[in-house]
């Protein structure tokens, strides 16, 4: 194959072979600057990438922070006061006491609250401040009202136990 390839070069005229020549050194610079190019572009692709892995690390790192603090933390200590004043307290000062239809206390740990038209967002955000005071929704009713984003609710919430 090699002396076959070898008798066709000399065939050639001296400017078949030079025009055969600059035409290979063309297909090899036109090939050589398609590499640099893709090169250059995955290499960007590739420190955008790294620089977003970078910051997800950082982050993750300021998470597992924040995770050992608070494993660190104390518990927080469970409030002694009277349940039901409590959760009073708390419809007060959400601003949702003219929704209260009625508060009962069944036991000293429990209380059953009943509200007639109340913003669904408002109960919510009512509900997660009472769980930062250690009070947990053991069973909810809540059934949407025809005005929009009202419900009426029928909660019992419990003091949550010591572990």
């Amino acid at each position: 194959m090699r002396t076959r390839l070898r008798k066709t070069w000399e065939t050639r005229t001296p400017l078949e072979r030079a025009f055969i020549a600059a035409l290979v050194v063309l297909l090899a610079i036109a090939l050589y600057g398609w590499f640099v190019q893709a090169g250059t572009r995955a290499r960007a692709q590739l420190h955008a990438s790294v620089a977003a892995l970078q910051a997800q690390a950082a982050r993750l790192d300021q998470q597992a922070l924040e995770y050992a603090r608070l494993r660190a933390a104390p518990a927080a200590a469970i409030s002694t006061t009277d349940l039901r004043t409590l959760v009073q307290s708390r419809i007060d000062a959400a601003g949702l006491a003219r929704a209260l239809v009625r508060i009962d206390a069944p036991t000293a740990d429990q209380v059953l609250v009943v509200f007639g038209a109340v913003a669904f967002a408002d109960w919510l955000n009512w509900i997660a401040a009472l769980q930062s005071q250690q009070v947990r929704l053991e069973s909810a009713r809540i059934e949407a009202l025809s005005t929009p984003g009202m419900v009426s609710v029928t909660a019992s919430l419990s003091r949550a136990k010591a572990q």
